[in-house]
């Protein structure tokens, strides 16, 4: 017979299993957790460029922040200094402001007194400041005419043509004109004790000394991987006015424009920009922040960036390292988890079609030696074994029969089915001859007992009063070895016994066994508890509901080796409409597995793994059927079971009034 689709079903779902055990790790788990690895790390990546980007801009900050420093610094040196008074007390001013314009590397300084009238406009609020006795320093836009007045050379240095940028906004302008300048102005007394204001300014337009000190304060000290470059620009609007960005060779990026999303951003939002930007023509980890003037009007940008290629040639090449080195750990894994796994199902698969062909009628089929020593191949072996002890039996029960089958040895006595159960059946019928032979003996000295009594208690007369309590004693126990007895026959002999149906009190029956099954109780510590709630008779042979009862009473204690409790009891109870007793037998086993409650009655079938025959339970529901009842069971595994024996009420016994 070929393999059933379910058998092969199932080795293919062990198969595979098995293929999800060797392969999940590998071609799932492992690369899930690779994947949120190189994410994370990824992204930690990421955040350590746009820290350092930050950390680059904050420098820059500070570099320029210490220049507006120091050019406040120097005008109030200088309007302290002692040359500066003998030149106000002697009419030489503009001639020491001249000079030390270019000491100090400024596009202009002069003096301003508040009510001078030739003086240059003294509305800026750095002068302001300063004419009011606060010294201030301040990055302020400078129109080209206002930077005509102050020095026709500043305005020329200013100018920038525009130059065609991608990704910038879309503007009509083609030149910048106007000019960001470090703009200081400190308070200063004359000789006359006038107050005026010291005001100096450098225009930063073009000044690629700013930048460049910013990129070697920052970039100098080889941090960027190899290929990368690192950059600064000085903003005026959207425009580079300053910055070591190249166009292409060396020509500097001067007039090239921001990208849209960038101005919106710094300029627009007033937001720090911290993220990957397009610069020029290729993109760059960029820092941008916005400048404001000295009205806090958002005037220009300082940015500080570096290559991107340079550290995403970096990310790939990590990436597929540990990719080649995932794939070379799988090309290296895979073949031994799969071997493990073929290591087991293999054989098993060898089993069943042993199992498939002894089921075809091969009885030679073997599934012999395997490669695996494990387990597996233990089960293996014991499994041909067994196979070996199932060989058809050596004898025949028919007159005539071959003592033999040719080309097999004897099969052991245990694999004779059929003869075993026969054995069995004469083996209880000795034991029956046996019980009654020794109930009838038992009888005898009962009878010497019950009558010697007699002859005390006339032979003493009155005097038997003093004794009377033990001669009661001994009455009631040999009443009760009587009643053994006779229940003791009743059970060996039921067919002597049963020769008719009468009326029978369930009740009394379950006494009647508890009777002959205290020693079996008392051995396994077993407490019995009971309860008769039937007020009904049912027609039946006594011995054999007695033989029924007990048979479930003996299969209760054998479930529970180690004690527990036995609960019987009797009700009243109908079923399709019919009146009727059920007697429930209640064990605390370890109960019977769902897969063989629904073999339970057949003949031959037993759950206990020593001793019994299978044939009491089939015996007692045929019993039963005979007089139109029924047996049932319930179980639970791990809380025990419960059979429910129910008969028919006898019919002067009914629920009819009575």
């Amino acid at each position: 017979m070929p393999e059933s689709p379910s058998s092969d079903w199932r080795l293919r779902s062990v198969r595979s299993r098995l293929l999800a055990i060797a392969l999940l790790p590998m071609g799932v788990v492992l690369p899930v957790v690779l994947g949120f690895a190189l994410f994370w790390w990824l992204a930690q990546f990421d955040a350590l460029l746009i820290s350092k980007a930050n950390d680059d801009l904050i420098i820059a900050r500070q570099y320029l922040s210490r220049l507006k420093e120091r050019g406040g610094e120097q005008l109030t040196a200088l309007a302290q200094s002692q040359a500066f008074a003998d030149a106000a007390r002697s009419g030489g001013i503009r001639r020491l402001l001249d000079a030390r314009r270019a000491e100090l590397g400024l596009d202009f300084l002069y003096l301003v007194e508040r009510n001078g009238a030739a003086t240059p406009d003294p509305e800026r609020k750095v002068v302001e400041a300063a004419l009011s006795g606060r010294p201030e320093t301040a990055l302020d836009l400078f129109e080209q005419d206002e930077m005509m007045r102050l020095s026709p050379g500043m305005a020329e240095r200013a100018r920038v043509e525009l130059v065609k940028t991608p990704n910038a906004a879309e503007t009509d302008r083609t030149v910048e004109t106007r000019g960001l300048v470090i703009h200081s102005a400190t308070p200063v007394t004359l000789g006359d004790g006038r107050r005026a204001a010291l005001v100096g300014g450098a225009l930063l337009n073009g000044n690629l000394g700013f930048v460049d000190t910013i990129n070697d304060l920052i970039y100098a000290h080889g941090e960027l991987p190899a290929g990368g470059q690192g950059t600064a620009t000085l903003f005026l609007g959207d425009v580079r006015i300053a910055t070591n960005v190249r166009l292409f060779g060396d020509r500097r990026a001067l007039g090239t424009r921001v990208s849209r999303e960038v101005r919106d951003a710094v300029l627009g939002e007033g937001r720090t920009w911290l993220d990957s930007a397009f610069v020029v023509n290729d993109r760059y980890i960029s820092a941008y922040e916005p400048i404001v003037d000295g009205g806090g009007t958002r005037v220009g940008m300082l940015y500080v960036g570096f290559l991107e290629s340079p550290f995403r040639t970096v990310r790939w090449t990590m990436i597929a390292a540990v990719l080649a080195a995932f794939a070379l750990a799988a090309a290296l894994t895979l073949p031994f988890l799969l071997r493990l796994a073929r290591a087991i199902f293999q054989p098993l698969e060898q089993m069943n079609r042993t199992i498939a062909a002894v089921d075809a009628g091969d009885l030679s089929a073997r599934t012999g030696n395997l490669a695996c020593h494990d387990e597996i191949g233990l089960v293996a072996l014991r499994f041909d074994e067994l196979l070996d002890g199932c060989r058809p039996a050596t004898r025949s029960f028919g007159p005539g029969a071959p003592s033999s089958t040719p080309g097999w040895p004897s099969a052991p006595a245990s694999s004779r089915t059929p003869a075993r159960q026969l054995v069995m059946s004469e083996k209880l019928a000795a034991i029956g001859e046996i019980t009654a032979g020794v109930a009838h003996e038992i009888n005898n000295p009962i009878a010497v007992i019950q009558g010697n009594l007699e002859v005390a208690r006339e032979a003493l007369g009155p005097a038997a009063l003093d004794v009377k309590t033990e001669f009661d004693l001994i009455d009631q126990q040999v009443h009760r070895v009587n009643m053994i007895v006779t229940r003791l026959l009743q059970f060996a002999r039921p067919d002597e016994y049963a020769g008719y149906v009468e009326q029978v009190a369930p009740g009394s029956v379950v006494t009647d066994c508890l009777v002959l099954v205290r020693h079996l109780l008392e051995r396994a510590a077993i407490t019995v508890e009971t309860t008769d709630a039937t007020s009904r008779e049912v027609e039946v042979s006594r011995t054999e509901l007695q033989q029924v009862v007990i048979n479930l009473m003996v299969n209760a204690i054998h479930a529970m080796p180690e004690g527990g409790a036995l609960t019987i009891s009797t009700a009243d109870e109908a079923r399709s409409g019919a009146p009727g007793v059920a007697i429930r037998v209640i064990d605390t086993s370890v109960g019977v597995p769902s897969d063989k409650l629904e073999k339970i009655f057949d003949p031959f079938f037993t759950t206990r793994t020593s001793g019994g025959t299978g044939l009491g339970l089939s015996t007692s529901y045929t019993l039963m059927a005979r007089y139109g009842g029924s047996i049932t069971v319930e179980s639970e595994v791990g809380r025990g079971s419960t059979f429910t024996i129910w008969l028919p009420v006898a019919l002067s016994c009914s629920d009819a009034p009575r």
